[in-house]
């Protein structure tokens, strides 16, 4: 689970910097650009949650290792 983890984090990343490429900076809320923003904040979205799962899996790693 955790190289599935790894390779849904890379796509997010990949489709982040893919869609700052499409963002029109001069009108970011006009036309295509909307859909671009919108594309990035939910990259963002999916990249903090994906970051929340890894830690929270290292840490029952950890508590198990303990036990």
């Amino acid at each position: 689970m955790k190289i599935a983890l790894y390779i849904i984090l890379g796509l997010a990343s990949a489709l982040l910097i893919f869609n700052f490429t499409k963002i029109d900076y001069a009108a970011p809320l006009d036309g295509n650009s909307s859909v671009a923003v919108i594309s990035v904040l939910a990259c963002l979205c999916a990249i903090l949650l994906l970051a929340i799962l890894l830690i929270s899996k290292r840490i029952e790693e950890k508590k198990k290792r303990r036990s």
